[in-house]
Formats: structure tokens, sequence, C-alpha cells
């Protein structure tokens, strides 16, 4: 159950105290969004769509021709369907380069769990209503991931009933869920490197669950040690035309999976605690262990979080404030994001909302970047190419939030950059041979869209997953 309030406070620039090893920046945007941005989506021709805060309202970030952000340009775009301006979906960027977006627990502002569902064309610049299954009736604030095969996962709010949709046919299909604890209200979805999802049970705290998309069933990921559940903020919530009660089960904080294998899941105020717990989860072993609490008497239920480059993670407190995960510490950054979203670029800094990006020190392992294997030394404006190669989706999804509000970023993109001028441009990419993480040594690979307003020449081309570059190669643009 999310307090809907805005988040379009004024941004302020700030360093780290000096007494961290390591520390951020937060810059501001050159052009802040025209009417804010609630939540954003790195889209696969490297412009982000940003959500406005009047919720129908959607506007896109282009990079200036230097590849900076910070430097970039608002447009206007197409509005919501009439009948739909959802706020608190589940969504998704899909391989095929299109955005799905599903239920909502307002609509037009009013506490709604509606089950519209749409997806946007950056092509045609048009969103279209999806069709739902007739048992979805009540999705609201969902979980939702997209599924190494490319196919759209989600899980309806009042139940343990889960959808697959299709995305070559827009149809949706009820798979299993036997063996779930619990109602997915309130709980977030993380992708494994093999291919099962993780959940951390809110009404079941602190029990935690693993769901096999292959068997089609949930089986316990044992329990999360540190209590991440924030308690619920009320009793009987009603909702649809029989005004029935919800009875919210409480909040939890994002998990996101780090490059050494593990997941950081963070939490809210436990019942009668004054700090915010953490924990670390052992995929490969199946256990927990306490992290870090909050200093600060901080926490982070229902707020956001997002990997950086360097492997740390970045967590945004109740109270606004910045904080980084090393895989031991959780240290305060100084600065503070006024409960803005998150989500990685491509450049390695993380947005904030439609207002300032993050700029974090430290860098990634070599052995984390994705790499090229085979790709045209050659290409035409305007043809479309496929590029093979490792890693190209990243080690994580890189970005989360406590349930809903879903913005991985766990795709390949493809940035060429003219050698005379410097100029940068993005390859649109799209049909990614898989969505997975950390898929490790085997082959992949995707295809892009030269843009057909580029520069020619002598240039080079890098693939980046959640803002680590692959190494450069050669190629001429004719």
């Amino acid at each position: 159950m999310r307090n809907r309030f805005l988040r379009a406070g004024v941004l302020v620039a700030g360093i780290v105290g000096s007494s961290a090893a390591w520390g951020g920046t937060l810059v501001n945007l050159a052009h802040p969004a025209p009417n804010g941005a609630q939540l954003t989506f790195q889209m696969t021709d490297g412009t982000v769509m940003a959500q406005s805060f009047s919720d129908a309202q959607w506007y896109k970030l282009t990079p200036d021709n230097t590849g900076s952000y910070q430097n970039g340009t608002w447009t206007k775009m197409a509005n919501l369907p009439a009948g739909y301006s959802a706020d608190a979906f589940a969504s998704a960027v899909l391989a095929d380069g299109r955005l799905a977006i599903s239920g909502g627990e307002y609509n037009f502002g009013n506490f709604a769990l509606t089950n519209l569902s749409a997806i946007y064309d950056p092509l045609a610049n048009t969103w279209t209503m999806l069709k739902v299954a007739k048992k979805m009736k009540y999705v609201g604030d969902s979980p939702s991931v997209v599924l190494p095969n490319g196919k759209y996962l989600l899980g309806t709010k009042l139940n343990e009933d889960m959808f697959e949709m299709d995305p070559s046919t827009l149809q949706w299909t009820q798979v299993g869920s036997a063996g779930k604890n619990d109602f997915n209200a309130e709980e977030g979805w993380t992708l494994l490197p093999d291919g099962t999802i993780l959940a951390v049970d809110v009404k079941k705290h602190p029990r935690a669950e693993r769901y096999s998309p292959d068997a089609a069933t949930w089986a316990s990921a044992g329990k999360t040690t540190a209590d991440l559940q924030e308690p619920p903020c009320c009793d009987c919530v009603t909702y649809g035309p029989k005004n029935k009660c919800y009875y919210p089960p409480g909040e939890i904080g994002p998990a996101i999976l780090r490059p050494d294998g593990t997941v950081f899941a963070t939490g809210g105020f436990h019942q009668g605690s004054t700090v915010g717990h953490t924990s670390i989860y052992d995929p490969q072993k199946n256990k927990w262990k306490a992290g870090p609490d909050f200093p600060n008497h901080d926490a982070a239920g229902d707020s956001f979080a997002a990997l950086l480059t360097s492997g740390n993670v970045l967590v945004e407190g109740e109270s606004g404030e910045l904080y980084e995960f090393d895989g031991i510490n959780l240290i305060n950054q100084g600065v503070n994001a006024q409960l803005n979203s998150l989500m990685v670029l491509p450049t390695g800094e993380v947005l904030i909302a439609g207002q300032a990006v993050y700029r974090s020190t430290g860098t990634y392992q070599a052995a984390w970047a994705p790499t090229i294997s085979d790709a045209p030394s050659s290409v035409t404006r305007g043809s479309t190419y496929q590029i093979f190669g490792t890693q190209f989706n990243g080690l994580s999804q890189a970005n989360a939030f406590g349930d809903e509000y879903e913005t991985a970023t766990n795709y390949p993109l493809v940035r060429i950059t003219n050698n005379a001028t410097g100029h940068v441009f993005y390859a649109r990419t799209h049909d990614h041979s898989t969505m997975g993480v950390a898929t490790g040594n085997a082959t992949v690979s995707t295809f892009f869209d030269v843009p057909g307003g580029m520069e020619t020449g002598a240039s080079s081309l890098v693939v980046v997953a959640n803002g680590i570059p692959s190494q450069p190669i050669s190629v001429t643009v004719n």
C-alpha cells in the first residue's frame, strides 16, 4: 500500500563527507523534466522514457551528441490511452524494445487496483491497450519480471495467481503458482542467474521463496534472518464496486542481485525497531545472513535501489538519503534524492527521476563487461545487423523497488562513436536472444538498427549492459 505523494522536490548537489572511503555526487540536469518524472525507463535506442507526475503524460530524454544525459533534452511523447492514467504499476521494457505497463494501484489518482494494461511502441510513438485475461481482475501494484525466454510474467495483487504475456501475440496465459506462501501483494521479484525468481514474503515474513518458471512452482528460500517487513499502514482499504476490504500486509525494500551472485535485500522499520534491517541471500546455498542495519535510524521500505558499475548497491532511504552497500558496509553518501526514483544509465550514472544524475566513484571489473565475438566491420545507415558475444544482458536487473515500479535494464545497448567528431549515437537494439542475467560464457546476441541520420566514417562500437561497456571494436559507417 503506497502513500500517494509527489516526489518532485528540487535536488541540491552534494558530496559525501571525508569519512567515506568512496562516495558520489549529485549533478542537476541542465534541463529538468518539464512536468517532473516519477518513473523512468531506459529504452533500447539510448533514450529514456519518463512518466510525469500527471501520470498520463510521458516525456523522452535524449542525450546530447557527446552522450551526456545531464545535458540532454526532453520531448513530449504520446499520452496513455483514454481511461488509463495509472500510478504504481507493474512494468518492463521487452526484448523487442517496447514498453509494457500493467495494472496500477491508482488510476486517475484514485485507489483502484486496476487491471488495465498498455504497451508503448517507440517506433510509432503510440500506446495501445492490451486485452487482459478474465482472471486478471485486480492487478494493482504487482510484481513482474521479464523471463529469460522474453515472456513477461506478472503476479496479481490479491491472490497467488500468475500470468505470462507472450510479446509476439500480446496474449496472456495463466501459469502455475503451486507452493506460494502468500498472496503477491507488496512483494518484489528478483531474477536470478539460473532463471528462477526470488521473492521475500511480506505477509508471511520473514520467509522467502523461489519460483521456477519451468516447473511453475514455488519452493522455500529459507528465512531472511533479519526481518525486513514494515508493518501495515492501515486496516481495511476498500476496493471494487462492492467495497471489499483489502488488508495491506505492510511494505518491504528493494532487493538487488550483485556481481558476486548474492542478493542484497533491504527492509523498512520492522515492528518495534528504530532502524531498517538488511539481509544477504546466497542462491547457491539457498541461505540468508543478516546484513548491516541502516545508519541514522533510517530504513528503505517501499524505496528504490540501483546497482552501480562498481558492484555497490545504491539504496535510497525513507529519508531520501542515498547509501552505498559495498558487500560489507552500508555508508551514507551525504546526498539526498528526496524520495525520487533511481535508474542506471548507459553512462554508468544513476538517473534521479528527471532531475539529476548520481555519479559514483569506483569502477567495474573487466570480467563483468560484455564481450563482442562477432560483429560487422562495416554498416550502412538505416540497416539492421546482428551482433554476438557474451554477457550482453549484464549481471543483474540492476534496478528495483519494494514491489511495483520495475525498471530493469538487463538488456544490451549498442553505442557507436564517430572517430572524427567524437559524437555519440545509439543504435536501437531489439530481439535479444535472452533476457536472462549473468549468462557467463554463453554466446548471446541482439539486433541493432543503425540510425539513418548518424555520421558516416570510421567509428568505434561498444555493447553496454547496465552502464558497463564492452571493449570497443572498429566499424565503418556508410
